[in-house]
């Protein structure tokens, strides 16, 4: 039908065109993002490609099911603003018609934000951690570009290598800053390695000296070395570490019993239906007058689009601490949305009033 076939266009044109949107101001964010990451850093610089990869696969659900609904409040937006909603009515087309256009255009769309939210989220999640765990049991000098100022992991020292010797464990030239309560200390050496003894890390230095002083009197002292020992930390353990609530695949959520599992459960879940109750805020809020302003009613559609994406939000937190439990959560809060929506596309169609009318049109005719 031509009438289903036109809407399906528009839809589409409208969902690809916000996404792009979308998918670009996002990516740029992230990439300046984990770029002042890695410069401080907190992240490897070899591994920004693969975290902006894996950030932008946790945004996509957001930014899908934002996409799909600003695809539809702008189409039904634009119907009514070029009346074309009205010549449809006139033919006979009513509001609850645009369910089924609605419906072939969304369901591939609300497929592909299932598999993001169930099953590619999760893996990206777990690549993630998977990266920051193998970046944080690096040690702070395979952390150090040559040529660069780097602050250590707990933020109290300050390294400098001139060059590397394996890129790893080793470096010539270290140059370190050591802060500890009122003494500042300054190290150098011609070679430093990283050793393990014991559970504990040492940073092994040849060929070099120390200036310490303390801050509170000024007072310097200055010392030359053949070789020292600093320490710095307990050695990184090597066993598998216990996966997030939000990295673990979907299926083992089901299972799980721990409040922070079921939240993000009821959050994956939540997402998934959300998408659908949009479309159908979107069809039960669209603006049936030609002279309101049309930027309004974007507004408020955006508007709606954050306050329920908040009470999603809400709704995990609720779980995850005991206030709700996971099926009020999930089926309390979502499904109520899509009664209201239904409810109100209800009353805009008109259907309880040409029910009221019939009876009286009967009467009149008889």
């Amino acid at each position: 039908m031509l009438f289903d076939s036109s809407l399906r266009r528009e839809l589409w044109r409208g969902f690809v065109g916000t996404l792009v949107v979308l998918i670009t101001v996002v990516l740029t964010m992230m990439l300046i993002r984990l770029l002042g990451l890695a410069a401080k850093g907190s992240v490897a610089v070899a591994d920004v490609s693969l975290m902006l990869g894996y950030t932008m696969i946790g945004q996509m659900p957001t930014l899908i099911s934002l996409a799909l609904f600003v695809a539809v409040v702008g189409m039904l937006n634009r119907l009514y603003r070029d009346t074309e909603m009205l010549v449809w009515q006139a033919s006979g087309v009513r509001l609850l018609r645009l369910l089924k256009p609605l419906w072939q255009m969304s369901w591939p769309v609300l497929v592909m934000l299932a598999l993001l939210v169930l099953v590619a989220r999760p893996w990206a999640q777990q690549q993630t951690e998977l990266l920051k765990a193998r970046f944080e049991k690096r040690s702070d000098i395979a952390r150090v570009a040559p040529g660069q100022f780097q602050t250590s992991a707990d933020g109290r020292r300050v390294f400098f290598i001139d060059s590397h010797s394996d890129g790893e464990r080793t470096g010539k030239n270290v140059f370190i800053v050591l802060t500890e309560g009122d003494v500042e200390a300054v190290v150098n050496a011609r070679e430093g390695r990283i050793e393990t003894s014991q559970g504990l890390r040492y940073l092994q230095l040849w060929h070099g000296e120390r200036v310490e002083t303390r801050l509170s009197t000024g007072e310097k002292t200055r010392s030359r070395f053949e070789s020292a020992r600093i320490l710095i930390g307990d050695a990184p353990t090597d066993g598998p570490a216990a996966l997030m609530a939000r990295s673990m695949p979907t299926l083992a959520l089901f299972h799980a019993s721990a409040r922070d599992q079921k939240a993000e459960l009821v959050w994956r879940l939540g997402t998934v239906w959300s998408g659908l109750n949009l479309v159908l805020i979107a069809l039960a809020t669209s603006s049936s007058q030609i002279r309101r302003a049309n930027a309004w009613s974007m507004v408020w559609a955006l508007l709606a689009f954050i306050v329920y994406y908040n009470l999603l939000t809400l709704s995990q937190a609720w779980v995850a601490t005991g206030k709700l439990t996971d099926g009020a959560g999930l089926f309390g809060i979502h499904g109520a949305v899509m009664l209201a929506a239904l409810t109100a596309l209800w009353w805009r169609d008109g259907s309880w009033r040409r029910a009221s009318n019939e009876p009286v049109a009967s009467g009149a005719r008889a």
